[in-house]
């Protein structure tokens, strides 16, 4: 083929829908028979530009909770440039370079805080995906309990109505039953499940009940680790809790001996009002994941983040001496200069008012919906907005109401929710809001 043919004028929407109709799959979707897919031309701040020459939809997902500061924003761009023209790829094995220096030291910084209840983190691991940087968690707290002389504690422990990503170890914590990967029961790994955390606003006798009883299934499991979303439960459910519950669970993984991982892949970076949600809570843990929001949504890039304690039991003999992970792109250089401007971004704190200006709309947009017939709960948290049905959504209806009034969401089961950058305009979060209403009274 020529480089005429495949320029954007021989791939038209039309052609661009085509060979996505017959040759690509996309996330939770039939490889045949799916409905079709919106082509996107571009994007740019809070905007998606359809390929059909005239549309634009505001991005109420931020792009799956990434694209936090916006689509291309300038400072994210600006790094890019920069940095592609030094190198964008080199293998991590053997060298290194400033981009992952000067990130694991920034992250660090960021994270740490004498008034926070546990030991300091000291050691970062990147990795391409936040669903990887579980997995390195679950290995690294496996490889910390064989160092410290408890190779019988293997399993993980974690509350229903989690998830914490798509690929096996992750897959095995989340929720079995009410989640996506129910069809791998009797496959995956058993692992110890406890009911869902209380909601939001739960009397503290309530959380101390709760708290008793996720003690005892730790002490009685062999658990290796107690690994959660905190506060805010993403895919699984979109769920919150109180801050509370993760003191509570940072008390119970230093009497039992079992490590605490924090997944803030969906939380981190602003999204509850807060950096990091456990650190509101006055709490560092043993591992912390970080992804999504760590490049501004710019690509693909995640960190497991870990104290020195663990780091040096993985190291030990009967640890294993080393961390047994390798990502080809680990450590990339280019997502590792765009995290750099990402942070700079976040320590601004332009983004502060911005989210409570934004759960401030949300709930007056939202709040009409609770006496709705057909509606089971609403919940606002930060610049999150849940819309809880009693049915389930029948997506394809529910998408042609939203990008008719010009809004991306993607609603799955019985949950139409937002998570909209913070760079949305007022009048934006109410075009949200507004849609929203549309798409449960149709």
């Amino acid at each position: 083929m020529t480089i005429l043919e495949h320029s954007p004028e021989v791939w038209d929407a039309t052609r661009v829908a085509d060979a996505d109709r017959r040759h690509v799959w996309h996330p939770y979707a039939p490889r045949h028979g799916a409905t079709g897919n919106l082509v996107v031309e571009s994007a740019s701040g809070t905007r998606l530009r359809l390929a059909d020459g005239h549309r634009e939809v505001i991005d109420g997902m931020s792009s799956w909770w990434a694209a936090c500061h916006g689509h291309g924003h300038p400072a994210l761009r600006e790094a890019a440039h920069e940095q592609v023209d030094r190198m964008s790829h080199v293998m991590f094995g053997g060298l290194t370079h400033r981009p992952a220096a000067e990130l694991a030291e920034r992250l660090l910084g960021l994270i740490n805080s004498p008034d926070l209840n546990g030991d300091p983190l000291t050691s970062v691991f990147f990795s391409d995906s936040g669903s990887v940087s579980v997995e390195v968690a679950l290995k690294a707290a496996l490889q910390y309990q064989r160092g410290v002389g408890h190779p019988e504690r293997t399993r993980f422990l974690t509350w229903r109505g989690g998830y914490h990503g798509d690929t096996q170890g992750p897959m095995g914590v989340c929720d079995p039953d009410g989640g996506m990967h129910s069809l791998w029961t009797g496959v995956l790994t058993p692992q110890v499940f406890v009911p869902a955390p209380p909601p939001r606003g739960s009397t503290p006798e309530v959380l101390e009940r709760y708290l008793a009883e996720l003690r005892a299934a730790v002490e009685h499991n062999d658990v290796a680790a107690v690994i959660v979303e905190p506060v805010v439960q993403g895919a699984g459910g979109m769920r919150f809790h109180d801050h509370a519950l993760v003191t509570g669970l940072r008390e119970v993984c230093d009497e039992t001996g079992a490590l605490l991982i924090l997944d803030e892949i969906a939380t981190g970076f602003g999204r509850t009002g807060d950096v990091l949600v456990g650190a509101a809570a006055g709490v560092t843990p043993d591992i912390l994941c970080l992804g999504k929001a760590l490049t501004g949504g710019f690509m693909s890039f995640a960190a497991t983040v870990t104290t020195d304690r663990v780091a040096a039991a993985v190291d030990s003999p009967d640890g294993g001496g080393a961390l047994m992970h390798g990502p080809t792109f680990m450590g990339n250089p280019l997502a590792c200069a765009v995290s750099l401007a990402a942070l700079d971004l976040v320590e601004s704190g332009y983004w502060r008012p911005r989210v409570a200006r934004t759960e401030q709309l949300l709930r007056e947009g939202l709040e009409p919906l609770r006496g709705h017939p057909g509606v089971a709960d609403v919940r606002v948290l930060g610049a999150i907005g849940v819309v809880e049905t009693i049915d389930p959504l029948v997506s394809p209806a529910v998408t042609a109401v939203l990008v008719e009034c010009g809004v991306w969401l993607r609603p799955f089961g019985r949950l139409l929710y937002t998570m909209p950058p913070f760079t949305c305009t007022d009048e934006e979060i109410v075009r949200i809001t507004d849609a929203m209403v549309a798409a449960v009274d149709a």
